[in-house]
């Protein structure tokens, strides 16, 4: 493998119908969804995706309703058979996986977390938690040992002997967290994981995934709906629409570059100056004064800090800092306040 790379997909399609290999060994590939349904009875939900996801990335497929997102998370592990492509972690092809390959796969090295939580209502929040952990067929003494220390990972010590009625819509979503987390995954996929949730208690569970993430570093695929949520999560972000990956790149590529009005129309209303890096807006003609404050070793900024931590520090100074590369050191622009001040107010 190269690049460290978790998991590939090649060329991943998905139809629905009766007889989706034989339709689409023969389909004309340059049909449109609504066309190829016309033609032949049969719903394309991905079609000719690939992509790969590196070991520790946060990868977040985006699109509305209907674009396919979800489909395509169930093709990775399997819960849907892809009609034609290949599906690899860590280089073996899950579509060739049998059986037991594929359980073991389940059980051992990937969890799902869903929109609507999936606990059983007749087991406390311990036994939910430990539930994959007993499924493996650990010991009790390990489960619940494992389990408790899952629970006060996610915020929900002392809520161990309730039962899921007990508790509030966010914290039930971090029994499913805990769930996915107690069997140590190396892949993590979340299915629209908090579009069921009130808007506050929705940023908490994105932020309290980003702190678990930071300590964890677990490979994970993150489907929404919600662009906001999308450039929040993502280190990369595939926008899907009528099943095709649209655009792929890191939040702050596609704010920067939307690609179609598609794209455009999600980035309209994000303040720029949340995504944006010093890099990506510096100057890159450098002034004498610059040149010298960076061979002094002064006051110099990194190419990936966010603009919006940059703001104080550059509008309280009437100066111009030096941007370094954050790998080779080198010097790459500068900012100042009035480029601060320009990529605040542009669309």
């Amino acid at each position: 493998m190269q690049n460290n790379e978790k998991i590939i997909c090649n060329n991943i399609w998905k139809l629905f119908g009766p007889n989706e290999k034989s339709i689409l060994s023969n389909l004309d590939k340059s049909l449109s969804r609504n066309e190829v349904q016309e033609k032949t009875g049969h719903v394309i939900a991905v079609k000719d995706v690939s992509f790969s996801i590196k070991k520790g990335e946060t990868f977040v497929v985006m699109g509305l309703s209907g674009s396919g997102k979800s489909t395509l998370a169930r093709c990775i592990s399997r819960l849907i058979e892809p009609t034609h492509g290949e599906v690899k972690i860590d280089d073996i092809d899950v579509i060739k996986m049998n059986k037991n390959e594929l359980t073991d796969l389940r059980r051992n090295r990937m969890s799902m977390v869903f929109q609507h939580f999936g606990l059983f209502p007749h087991k406390k929040v311990i036994d939910n938690i430990s539930y994959g952990l007993e499924i493996r067929g650990a010991k009790l003494k390990e489960r619940l040992e494992r389990a408790m220390e899952v629970c006060k990972m996610v915020g929900l010590e002392g809520w161990d002997n309730h039962y899921p009625r007990e508790l509030s819509g966010g914290m039930q979503q971090r029994v499913g967290l805990a769930r996915a987390l107690a069997v140590d995954p190396e892949i993590l996929i979340f299915d629209e994981p908090f579009s069921a949730l009130d808007p506050l208690i929705r940023r908490e569970m994105q932020d309290e995934l980003l702190k678990l993430q930071e300590k964890l570093q677990k490979t994970m695929v993150f489907i929404t709906h919600d662009f906001a949520e999308a450039i929040k999560m993502g280190d990369t972000i595939a926008i899907m629409k009528d099943g095709e990956i649209v655009q792929l790149g890191t939040p702050e590529e596609i704010v920067a570059n939307p690609i179609d009005e598609y794209v455009r129309e999600f980035t309209e209303d994000v303040p720029k100056y949340k995504v944006l890096s010093a890099g990506k807006i510096c100057r890159k003609e450098v002034c004498e004064d610059t040149k010298k404050t960076f061979k002094e070793g002064n006051d110099c900024i990194v190419n990936t800090s966010k603009i919006d931590g940059l703001m104080d520090m550059c509008c309280e100074n009437d100066k111009t800092f030096p941007v370094v590369d954050s790998v080779t050191g080198e010097l790459i622009g500068e900012i100042d306040r009035t480029i601060i001040m320009q990529s605040m107010t542009s669309k």
